[in-house]
């Protein structure tokens, strides 16, 4: 089973809830879905890839502190696509803002949910499921 993570950053005063953006226009990282993927519909509670293994390797890449990234393990989505499935996690950036500068070196970007508006609809989706748990809806 593949994967992508969706990262988001929640400011511990406001609430305000930034995604972050990569370079290939999307908020999976690291590469976009096929166009053909669909949000899986029945039961995605049996995920096979374990999310540690996975958020040291984002961290890695943005050159996070170890330990900054933590998964939302009780978003369990995953995304139909030709020819398998694709497992996606939800990881919190738990620093006290965002880190901006480390984004920006990987030209990547924070937005608001509002910013999404142009991304694919599976993304759209994705991204309405983690709002509602990050928001406790």
């Amino acid at each position: 089973m593949d994967y992508r993570v969706i990262l988001y950053h929640k400011q511990a005063t406001s609430a305000r809830t930034r995604f972050l953006k990569f370079a290939h226009q999307s908020v999976l990282a690291f590469e976009l879905v096929p166009a053909l993927a669909q949000l899986q519909t029945h039961d995605s509670s049996k995920m096979v890839n374990h999310p540690a293994a996975i958020l040291q390797e984002v961290e890695h890449h943005f050159e996070f502190p170890a330990g900054t990234l933590k998964a939302e393990g009780e978003y369990r989505h995953s995304v139909e696509v030709p020819g398998g499935t694709i497992q996606i996690i939800l990881a919190n950036i738990t620093t006290m803002d965002p880190p901006f500068e480390l984004v920006e070196k990987r030209q990547a970007s924070f937005i608001d949910l509002t910013q999404a508006r142009g991304l694919p609809g599976v993304e759209l989706e994705l991204l309405r499921h983690a709002y509602e748990l990050i928001l406790g809806g």
